[in-house]
């Protein structure tokens, strides 16, 4: 069945264009004009899509077509495309970027899977009439893109706007649907730092920032013709319907979630809790210890920046630790691998962290590891079959502060740079702590396997707090015997 999805897709020329201000400065104006709104992030970026989540108002989805079928990525984006909404899409480096010299995975193909209208973000800085040969450029490169339109940034005055604008339209044909200024750097609307911007939950991101960016999308760009053109988008397939299974809450598994750790993929999240389990928040920085939980997954995000603090909450990190050697079953991404590890190292200040795994971590003028990742499971693990091949992306500027063992971890790496010795993969126990970050659609045996893990444990710890006090009794002889007690 075809379904009407009125959708565009903000792409630029190149990183840093404008393409985040204009879709967040179009999101906030369709909200505040009472539009129902689908946002999506193309690529695998948390904080962009944190960002747009937070101007949109609903979750941001990320469309990735390496870490998730191209099929997977097509349903996904007509599912949580809410009825009568407009869904924005903004895309990531240039539009022909990809993984190789085709643009594999590139924003612009994006645009073709989603049969979705194309606005060019053009950085005006320092050019005038060239930009309508970039312009013509694209459109000859990939005859299938369809650019609909231009929004110019940095513009430096109306002269240069005019040329520009006449330029555009006489060459090109297509329209101009906005422009913004140059603006001052201390006018930067979001600071920015080593992974990109700041996330929302470390920004006192008000509704005066939502009023700015209303401001600027009513003064600078071309709202109602924006609208239109997503209109103009043809109708899509709507994928199959698939039937809802209620699981009933069966286990318990704890989430890292508060300003340090906040990047997880909604889809992760939902699908532990569609095989079974019950989510429980917890913050690293407030929560003294773990709750009663069957399990525990902690996402990416900044413990560096928070190292001094989350050093401060001992008695969290020493409850992970104990519960860890004990054999809960804990997943890791990145900053809760660091947040595992023994110590690390920033800015010449070396912070504790939970000692799970005897690795000391350093943090580094560069990314020690930055883009997509591959990996070929090559030992057993609690999560993942020996031979599985996982496909995911990775950015950190973290590291080991000596060279591992070269078969350290669980993983090869046949894409990335992960623990640096082409592995990744810490385990411990039932943890595994890994630098590559996963997509739930595109490993969709890992949330099984998390809750089969937590079930387990669950199961244990029934039968232990159902034991009559002879049992007891008699346990603890048999441990004492062990011990030689």
């Amino acid at each position: 069945m075809s379904v009407k999805v009125p959708r565009l897709i903000i792409a630029g020329l190149s990183g840093d264009s404008g393409k985040t201000i204009v879709s967040l400065s179009l999101l906030a104006a369709l909200g505040r004009r009472g539009q129902a709104i689908s946002v999506f992030k193309k690529g695998p970026d948390y904080i962009d899509a944190a960002w747009l989540s937070f101007a949109a108002g609903c979750a941001c989805r990320n469309l990735d077509t390496y870490m998730v079928s191209e099929e997977e990525v097509r349903n996904s984006f007509v599912s949580h495309t809410q009825s009568n909404a407009i869904a924005v899409v903004e895309g990531n480096r240039g539009l022909f970027d990809g993984k190789d010299t085709t643009g594999t995975h590139s924003t612009a193909e994006l645009a073709k899977l989603l049969d979705a209208p194309v606005v060019l973000v053009i950085d005006a800085t320092k050019v005038t009439r060239t930009v309508a040969a970039m312009i013509n450029g694209c459109r000859d490169f990939d005859s299938r893109v369809n650019i609909t339109g231009v929004v110019l940034n940095r513009v430096a005055g109306k002269r240069h706007q005019r040329v520009l604008t006449d330029s555009i339209e006489q060459y090109c044909g297509i329209p101009v649907l906005g422009c913004i200024p140059k603006m001052e750097e201390k006018a930067r609307l979001i600071p920015g730092r080593h992974l990109g911007l700041v996330t929302p939950a470390e920004y006192d991101a008000d509704s005066s920032l939502t009023d700015r960016l209303v401001e600027i999308a009513e003064r600078y760009l071309d709202v109602d013709a924006l609208t239109e053109i997503a209109m103009t988008a043809a109708p899509l397939e709507s994928p199959s319907e698939v039937k809802e299974v209620k699981t009933s809450r069966q286990v318990r598994i704890g989430v890292f979630r508060d300003s340090v750790f906040t990047f997880y993929y909604p889809e992760n999240l939902e699908a532990l809790e569609s095989c079974g389990a019950e989510l429980v928040p917890i913050s690293s920085l407030v929560d003294h210890e773990l709750p009663d939980i069957d399990g525990l997954y902690i996402g990416g995000g900044f413990p560096e920046t928070h190292a001094e603090r989350l050093t401060a909450n001992r008695s969290l990190m020493q409850s992970v630790r104990k519960a860890a050697l004990g054999g809960l079953p804990v997943y890791a991404e990145c900053g809760g691998l660091i947040y595992l590890c023994r110590s690390l190292m920033w800015r010449k200040q070396t912070y504790p962290m939970a000692g799970v795994f005897d690795i000391d971590l350093e943090m580094h003028e560069k990314p020690f590891g930055h883009g997509y990742t591959e990996l070929l499971i090559d030992r057993a693990n609690p999560f993942f079959n020996i031979g599985a091949v996982l496909k995911g992306h990775e950015f950190h500027y973290t590291g080991p502060d000596s060279a591992l063992k070269a078969d350290a971890g669980c993983a090869a790496m046949t894409r990335g740079s992960g623990l640096g010795n082409s592995r990744d993969g810490l385990m411990v126990k039932n943890t595994l702590a890994l630098y590559t970050h996963l997509h739930a659609l595109g490993v969709k045996d890992w949330a099984r396997a998390m809750v089969s893990r937590a079930s387990e444990r669950h199961r244990v710890n029934d039968s232990e707090t159902k034991r009559t006090p002879a049992e007891d009794d008699r346990r603890t002889k048999k441990v004492r015997i062990a011990a030689g007690i």
